[in-house]
Formats: C-alpha cells, sequence, structure tokens
C-alpha cells in the first residue's frame, strides 16, 4: 500500500474517529484503487462513497431482513455497517479505468467500540480483524483485498493497527478470511 493513500485514509478515519458518540458509530469506508501484478496487489489510492444504508430502499431492506437478524439488533442503528452507494461505485470504477486502475477492495475503521461505546455493547472488542459481519460482507463481494483499520484512544492519543484480508474460496457457514501480507510503501529512498 502506497503511504499516501494510507495517509489520506487515516486523516479520514481519525476526523470521524472524533466525532463518535455512545450512541452513533460513525463509519469510515473507502474503496481501494489499484494494480495487480501476478500475485502481489498494489493499492495506489483511495476514494471515499456514501453510505446509502439509511437512503437506499434496497438496502434498509437487506439489512432488516438479513443483516439484523443475523448478526444482531447491534446493526438496527443506522449508522452501523455500510452500503456504498451504487453511484459511487460506478463513478469510481469508471475513474479508475481512465487511469490504468482497477477496484481492489475496501478499507474501513474499526473504533474502540469496546471503550467508547454505549455499556451494553462493551463486550464485543473490536481490532483489525473482521467481525462475523465483515466476513459476511467480503465473501459477498468478492473483492481480493479488504483492509480493517482500528482505531484507539490511550490518554491523549490516537494509535492504528491495520491488517489486511482476503475472502474465504469458498463461502457458505464458518467460511473464515485469511490473513494477507500488508506491506505499506514508505517515502523514504532506501540506501540514501
Amino acid at each position: 500500500m502506497e503511504n499516501k493513500a494510507l495517509d489520506e485514509f487515516l486523516a479520514a478515519a481519525v476526523s470521524k474517529y472524533q466525532l463518535i458518540t455512545p450512541d452513533e458509530p460513525i463509519p469510515c469506508f473507502a474503496l481501494l484503487l489499484g494494480s495487480v501484478d501476478g500475485t502481489t496487489f498494489t493499492v495506489e489510492r483511495v476514494a471515499f462513497a456514501c453510505n446509502a444504508r439509511n437512503a437506499d430502499p434496497a438496502a434498509r431492506r437487506e439489512f432488516a431482513e438479513s443483516i439484523v437478524p443475523r448478526f444482531g439488533p447491534a446493526y438496527e442503528n443506522e449508522t452501523r455497517g455500510w452500503w456504498i452507494d451504487s453511484r459511487d461505485l460506478l463513478r469510481v470504477a469508471r475513474e479508475a479505468e481512465a487511469d490504468g486502475l482497477e477496484i481492489l477492495g475496501s478499507i474501513h475503521m474499526h473504533p474502540d467500540w469496546h471503550r467508547i461505546g454505549p455499556p451494553a455493547e462493551r463486550g464485543f472488542t473490536l481490532s483489525e480483524h473482521p467481525t462475523p459481519m465483515d466476513q459476511h460482507v467480503f465473501v459477498n463481494t468478492a473483492w481480493p483485498v479488504n483492509l480493517i483499520c482500528y482505531l484507539e484512544r490511550r490518554g491523549d492519543v490516537i494509535f492504528h493497527a491495520l491488517a489486511a484480508w482476503a475472502p474465504p474460496a469458498v463461502g457458505g457457514p464458518g467460511a473464515r478470511c485469511s490473513e494477507l501480507p500488508l506491506r505499506v510503501r514508505t517515502n523514504v529512498v532506501a540506501g540514501v
């Protein structure tokens, strides 16, 4: 992953993180744009998109009929979970193609919700590892690279941890994502 792309996402994620309240787990999501060379995926840019979760009738139906019954009442909160606006997805795909890039996957933030969320939800610890809902999304999008950026506050400092995940080769109950090696390209030139 290019350092510039990570920096852009981190700036947005930290900004959103600082707005989170115990009732509102404000999400931060972006698409990963880049190239593929054999088995190496290079993320060159991120592209932010709108969350259509509370506006798109199909998204509302999916959450009400499938997501909430399967993953719990926490997903009744319309600021939790992400449903990318289809117009944004099409726009980003066209812009990426025009630049010789492709959509490789997505990146999203997990806050330290077990510390800052409502007391009733503090028993489930988030991290840079996928939740059951994340696994569901990764399987259904089938994008080869999915990043999770975990943010936590310790005193006055915000830390992050980052991990990359591939969807399971075969979906279905019990299918688990596999962790991918992740390297962030620095701006330092070797030997200088």
